[in-house]
């Protein structure tokens, strides 16, 4: 691997606190984060933030394809450096949060996402993957430590809240490594971790997706209010329809949405589907 630090130098290349870029350059960590996330010379790959290239470089190596996004075009002379020689990558220079997913997916049958993300687009992206993907296989992404727990974290523990449940209907959650702060140029503030989340068809089945989705929203409005509470203000409910539905739901009247699962919620949610049917 050739010296990062050197070749970003060579280009006058500065970083952008805008785009949270902080690289990865130590060939050992790059080339665990590749193994564990199972790419081999039939995976087609996604990158989301390759920044000065040096996982895309690991990763076009042992991948079929990849697809690598990066938003900062000053990295264009960097990448063309650190890319030199594969013919099996192509970097588009533009926002993925701002890309049309369903049309990225229809030129493709299965890809994995591998990437080190800016941390403040990791929430968002994963959403969008978990709202609109359909054949995307598994995500393999670094980010902040305290957001890998949350991916991961069971129903009544604090760390649990509304993206994990919302991972839940679709993924498995778990982190495979730890990476200290000091692995990165520049360092970062806090440290980080890799997190597989693996997409697995009609993992918890629901009546609606869109359903669940409100209904994990209101069930974690405000942790400082019951259950009752939340879906009363969430879905304009009448006390009494509340009681009635979280009785459907075999729910305790003053449970909290945070003491609830993933299973328990997608339960939920069918219920209120079918009683906003009704009316």
């Amino acid at each position: 691997m050739k010296n990062i630090r050197q070749i970003l130098q060579k280009h006058g290349f500065s970083f952008k606190k805008q785009f949270g870029q902080n690289f990865l350059t130590d060939t050992n960590l790059l080339e665990s984060i590749v193994a564990q996330a199972g790419v081999d010379k039939q995976t087609d790959v996604l990158e989301i933030g390759c920044g000065a290239g040096t996982l895309t470089r690991v990763l076009a190596e042992r991948a079929a394809s990849v697809t690598a996004y990066e938003i900062d075009v000053k990295l264009q002379p960097v990448l063309s450096e650190t890319l030199a020689g594969l013919e099996n990558v192509a970097v588009i220079f533009r926002d993925f949060l701002k890309a049309d997913l369903p049309a990225f997916e229809a030129e493709r049958t299965a890809y994995t996402v591998v990437a080190n993300l800016p941390y403040y687009i990791t929430s968002p992206l994963v959403m969008k993957f978990i709202e609109q993907a359909e054949k995307v296989s598994a995500l393999v992404i670094m980010v902040q430590d305290d957001v890998a727990k949350r991916f991961c974290a069971q129903a009544g523990s604090p760390a649990y809240g509304a993206i994990t449940a919302a991972i839940a209907r679709r993924a498995s959650a778990q982190i495979l490594k730890t990476v200290p702060r000091r692995m990165f140029y520049p360092v970062p503030n806090v440290d980080s971790a890799v997190v597989k989340l693996t997409f697995e068809p009609n993992r918890i089945p629901v009546r609606s997706a869109k359903m669940y989705r409100d209904t994990v929203r209101a069930a974690f409005l405000s942790r400082r209010k019951t259950l009752e509470n939340n879906l009363m203000h969430g879905f304009s409910l009448s006390r009494e329809q509340t009681q009635e539905i979280l009785r459907r739901a075999e729910i305790p009247e003053k449970a909290r949405g945070e003491t609830l699962s993933p299973e328990r919620l997608a339960a939920l949610s069918d219920i209120l589907e079918q009683t906003l049917d009704q009316q």
